[in-house]
């Protein structure tokens, strides 16, 4: 069995029009690709939860509620394996004045645009990981009653 060498907490975040709060990532020199909000775990975190409401006050300013972890994933991660727990969960109240997340003062990391898509108009949108698109096309109406 491979050991974890990473794991993230993600949100498949939705605001009160249904729409999923999504990140669009600009890196120069690639193509543009969308994420949900989340990332790493720390020490300090007391469970997955509290790490990703960490992560949105982070990454977007941002409190949610109706947390319900709804898929993991797992990939290669050089001699181990990286998991990510996707919950799903509804916006609150968002502040893009509040981000405090490292991210934003490094410049060579690229731009992070805060982006709303409709479900609906998600199999135009380049979401990474992919495994994680299909889980949301083929789940939206469970998605939608968080």
């Amino acid at each position: 069995m491979r050991q974890i060498v990473r794991r993230s907490v993600r949100a498949v975040l939705l605001d009160e029009d249904d729409r999923l709060v999504l990140i669009k990532r600009i890196k120069p020199g690639q193509v543009p690709y969308w994420t949900t909000p989340g990332g790493g775990l720390e020490s300090t975190d007391a469970s997955l939860e509290a790490a990703l409401r960490r992560e949105l006050h982070e990454e977007l300013g941002a409190e949610a509620d109706r947390f319900a972890q709804v898929f993991l994933f797992t990939a290669s991660a050089g001699e181990g394996v990286s998991v990510q727990h996707f919950f799903a969960c509804r916006l609150r109240q968002l502040n893009g004045d509040a981000r405090t997340g490292e991210e934003f003062a490094d410049p060579s990391r690229g731009g992070y645009q805060l982006d709303r898509v409709a479900i609906d108009k998600l199999p135009a949108v380049d979401l990474k990981p992919d495994a994680l698109k299909e889980f949301i096309i083929s789940n939206e109406e469970a998605l939608l009653s968080v």
